[in-house]
């Protein structure tokens, strides 16, 4: 069953007090492309999370937004330079002396002195959150795939319908087509009585400019190979690989085959059948744009 490229999907994670929200928005892209935006300190996982995308998504721009939020307290440490605050009070003790002011210091006054005293957070478990990710990126992925699915339905059913409409078109155009020859025939005999008057037809002649017609609008050929596109055309909608790029080749197929039927068959019938096909054509030529 074919799906859509279109959708949206999110997925959450918590755990070790930090959670994971994955994002992802999807739309038609002609390649398979994934943009991954994560915040700078977690670089390190976008690779990760954009492989996963990558199996899961064969065609089609897909945005990825991560974000890491931090659950509760952020566990840290307080270090004191003691080296420094120590070349600190030698450097204020000498200074003092040598401006003759007091050399009263109390400890406290060593807190605001620049890189004393500094507070360091423990370093996150890079792998557990790596795990929070992904599992968050898959629930974000399997939500995206089954909007794709869904979607993937209501087009299947609105391309089956728009296929029969023009295998309606074809099947009219294949009983317009051998009534063609007889017509021309019975016009030309006409036209030859009407300009000749009492000069005897012959009709040797006429077989041979009606054989030479016949030839000329001949689009048998053409009509085979346009119902074999529309097979390859259902049985593509069946299959379970993407086929997005196959079905829009075959469309092109058609395209050309009902094109070169208008431009033969210099029938007005036939002509009015073949611009209903192409409209229909291009319509569905729009919706396989949405195909994967």
């Amino acid at each position: 069953m074919i799906k859509s490229m279109t959708g949206y999907g999110r997925g959450e994670a918590v755990g070790s007090g930090q959670q994971v929200t994955v994002e992802v928005k999807a739309v038609n892209h002609r390649y398979s492309e994934v943009v991954v935006r994560i915040p700078r300190t977690y670089m390190s996982l976008e690779e990760a999370i954009k492989k996963q995308f990558q199996k899961g998504v064969s065609r089609g721009r897909v945005d990825v937004f991560v974000n890491i939020e931090q659950l509760g307290e952020v566990n840290g440490k307080v270090k004191v330079d003691k080296n420094l605050a120590l070349q600190y009070y030698q450097s204020l003790k000498e200074l003092a002396e040598e401006l003759s002011l007091p050399s009263d210091f109390s400890v406290h006054q060593f807190i605001n002195l620049p890189e004393v005293i500094t507070l360091t957070e423990e370093e996150e478990d890079l792998e557990a959150l790596s795990e929070l990710a992904s599992k968050a990126a898959q629930k974000a992925l399997d939500s995206l795939l089954s909007m794709r699915i869904n979607e993937g339905t209501v087009l299947y059913e609105d391309l089956l319908n728009r296929i029969e409409l023009i295998k309606d078109l074809t099947e009219k155009i294949k009983e317009r087509a051998p009534l063609l020859v007889g017509e021309y025939r019975q016009k030309l005999q006409e036209r030859l009585k009407e300009y000749l008057d009492q000069i005897p037809v012959d009709e040797q002649r006429v077989a041979i400019e009606v054989a030479l017609f016949a030839d000329r609008v001949s689009i048998t050929e053409e009509l085979v190979r346009l119902w074999s596109h529309l097979e390859q055309f259902e049985k593509a909608l069946n299959l379970k690989e993407p086929v997005g790029r196959k079905l829009d080749f075959i469309i092109q197929e058609m395209n050309r085959e009902v094109n070169t039927i208008g431009s033969k068959a210099n029938d007005l019938e036939i002509s009015r059948h073949v611009v209903n096909f192409k409209s229909e054509l291009e319509k569905i030529r729009e919706q396989v744009q949405n195909v994967e």
